[in-house]
């Protein structure tokens, strides 16, 4: 294994070492950031590393930006509509390389729309746990408006500008545990 592919096999990520966090802008003048506190996903690397995959699946009403109040605004209707839409989940659909990095493309589903997105993924590399098997890691970020996922809400300020920017931020770590050891 080179330190720019992982082993093959299939992982399932560790939420406790892995985190999917946000950025949007507030106000025109800061960015809030948030996470999301509940979520599971496989990442299975393939012997070609082109050809592996990654699915995941987020619980919207984890959502967690340090203000409880906030919190309760975003689950309603007026943003992620946490009732009907209680989910949003990755597919991965393609992997290329990029550099010493990687593109992964996957389908994301917000609020029930689906649009392709590209992350840029970087592998961070892996390790023996002596407790629970071999462990993978990958950093991935990517932007996204969140108008086309339908949360479309608009709070213009008095004098110009908008209360929450359109374009979100998403940052990602990712650890994940092997199934199965890999074998040496």
């Amino acid at each position: 294994m080179s330190a720019a592919t992982p082993t093959p096999g299939t992982y399932d990520i560790d939420i406790a070492h892995s985190n999917v966090g946000f950025s949007v802008r507030h106000l025109m003048v800061s960015k809030v950031r948030g996470s999301f506190d509940t979520f599971r996903g496989t990442v299975v690397i393939a012997e070609d590393p082109l050809q592996s995959t990654a699915e995941a699946t987020i619980d919207a009403s984890s959502i967690d930006t340090g203000d409880a109040n906030r919190d309760i605004h975003l689950k309603s209707a007026d943003f992620f509509e946490v009732e009907k839409y209680p989910e949003f989940t990755f597919k991965s659909t393609s992997v290329r390389a990029s550099g010493e990095d990687y593109i992964l493309t996957g389908d994301l589903t917000v609020h029930g729309v689906t649009n392709s997105v590209d992350l840029a993924l970087e592998f961070n590399g892996a390790a023996s746990d002596p407790q629970f098997g071999s462990r993978i890691g990958f950093s991935a970020s990517t932007e996204i408006s969140r108008k086309d996922f339908g949360v479309d809400i608009s709070m213009p300020l008095d004098g110009g500008g908008v209360v929450v920017g359109d374009k979100v931020k998403l940052e990602i770590e990712v650890e994940a545990l092997a199934r199965v050891p890999a074998s040496a």
